[in-house]
């Protein structure tokens, strides 16, 4: 490859990254005075979960090792994923139940486990609660 494709190809790609074009979405937990930001992954189960946006969501505690909420609509999984091995901080979908699953803990690989996103800022927040919860979710512009 020659430098000057090379250079082409970088300016183009800050071009379009500065024109808003190509940027990562973003998603808030709100609760308790409390937030949670997710960067979400580019996969059809995430742009489904952002078209239901905004929500009000009720999470409890699942298995010691998430915190789990169930979504009025299935996410389009076309698209994505079909299982991950979850690590603290990722936001999931599990297909087969149809739930959200914040996990805190790192877990195993599991069929039906989409990957949705991963958590930027709020993690200590989701790990200090121990009961149920409601959140608003809001899509970040």
């Amino acid at each position: 490859m020659s430098m000057e494709m090379l250079l082409m190809g970088i300016m183009v790609f800050f071009s379009i990254t500065a024109f808003g074009e190509i940027e990562a979405e973003r998603i808030k937990f709100s609760f308790e005075g409390k937030e949670i930001v997710v960067l979400l992954r580019d996969n059809s189960a995430a742009k489904s979960l952002l078209e239901q946006l905004p929500l009000t969501l009720k999470f409890e505690n699942y298995g010691g090792t998430e915190k789990i909420s169930y979504p009025p609509e299935k996410l389009d999984i076309s698209k994505a994923p079909n299982n991950c091995t979850p690590s603290a901080g990722d936001l999931t979908y599990y297909a087969p139940w149809g739930n959200l699953a914040f996990f805190h803990k790192d877990y195993r690989n599991s069929d039906g486990l989409v990957p949705l996103g991963r958590i930027e800022t709020g993690i200590e927040n989701l790990q200090e609660i121990n009961e149920n919860f409601s959140v608003t979710v809001e899509r970040i512009k």
